[in-house]
């Protein structure tokens, strides 16, 4: 089977952080997610049944308190993408994984049982991390940020030579020391899943360009000409260093209802809930702009995504 992210669409969607409590909305409007299985099983299914590309999980350990403890109740990424490969048929599934805490070793073969299960529709976010409370809980501070991503390259590469070699290897670099590393299975993709990574600062969007093959990134609604040249400026790097090309995601919040009013209200709703919270203007992870839709009647058809820039 051939990996949705790869299919010929060039606009590509997918619905990010349906794992975690509140999903991508910080707020105390009703109506927010809550994030049972079943609710996160029937929304897989349902993504895979409208043809959506991609299901993306938010990496979590620890909500942000307050009167909503924006995201303290998740499910655990790659037991969730297992779960959901299995009940899934089309969609690509991916695991979002904070590199400071899990071993490449055991990381590589989760990854790959993932992939059997879902007969090649894994994809792997791999995520530095930078919420201090979580990893105080594993026992370590966060790293120094260039030492963060540092560590991140030799995780990646480490996997992707368990996804590759097939005789034993020595890894030894400035953080990681493998003796005689082995992994069987090899995934179903060739030569391995791919890679979404949201590096943003300039080291991290180096990182990204080097690794990834899904570039996250924010979009921040009337700054096209910054967006562009931010874009251009990443995709040069991967073309002209590292002679590599990459698509590139973003996010937006879409509220629908029966009606366009009643999603336009309902959004006014949540965002004004949000902002008594005291968080951005933009309630939760999704920086770019939200849009209002009226529920799709039967028979409608959806836009061509076969055209139009890259996504």
């Amino acid at each position: 089977m051939t990996n949705a992210l790869i299919n010929d669409n060039q606009l590509k969607l997918g619905v990010f952080g349906l794992n975690v409590s509140n999903g991508c909305a910080a707020t105390t409007a009703e109506g927010h997610l809550q994030p049972t299985w079943q609710n996160n099983l029937d929304i897989a299914v349902m993504a895979d049944r409208a043809g959506i590309e991609a299901l993306v999980p938010v990496a979590r350990w620890k909500g942000f308190g307050g009167k909503t403890n924006f995201n303290g109740t998740c499910f655990e990424t790659y037991t969730w993408a297992a779960g959901l490969a299995a009940a899934t048929r089309e969609v690509a599934v991916f695991s979002t994984s904070h590199v400071p805490t899990v071993h490449p070793i055991v990381a590589a073969k989760q990854a790959t049982t993932i992939d059997h299960i879902s007969n090649g529709r894994f994809a792997l976010n791999v995520v530095c991390g930078w919420y201090e409370p979580e990893f105080l809980m594993f026992g370590a501070p966060v790293m120094e940020h260039d030492a963060l991503y540092a560590y991140a390259a030799e995780w990646l590469e480490i996997i992707r030579r368990l996804w590759v070699a097939e005789d034993e290897f020595d890894y030894q670099g400035r953080f990681f020391n493998i003796i005689k590393g082995f992994h069987q299975p090899k995934p179903i993709q060739k030569p391995f899943p791919p890679i979404m990574n949201a590096g943003s600062s300039a080291t991290g969007a180096r990182f990204a360009a080097k690794y990834a093959d899904m570039v996250f990134t924010s979009i921040a609604e009337d700054a096209d000409d910054e967006t562009t040249a931010r874009i251009s400026a990443q995709r040069a790097v991967g073309r002209e260093e590292f002679g590599r090309e990459f698509q590139v995601w973003t996010a937006c919040s879409v509220v629908c209802r029966p009606t366009e009013q009643e999603a336009i209200d309902y959004a006014q709703r949540r965002l004004g809930c949000g902002r008594q919270l005291g968080s951005r203007p933009t309630p939760g992870w999704t920086a770019g702009p939200w849009r209002a839709f009226a529920q799709p009647r039967l028979g409608w058809v959806p836009p061509d995504r076969h055209s139009g820039a890259d996504c």
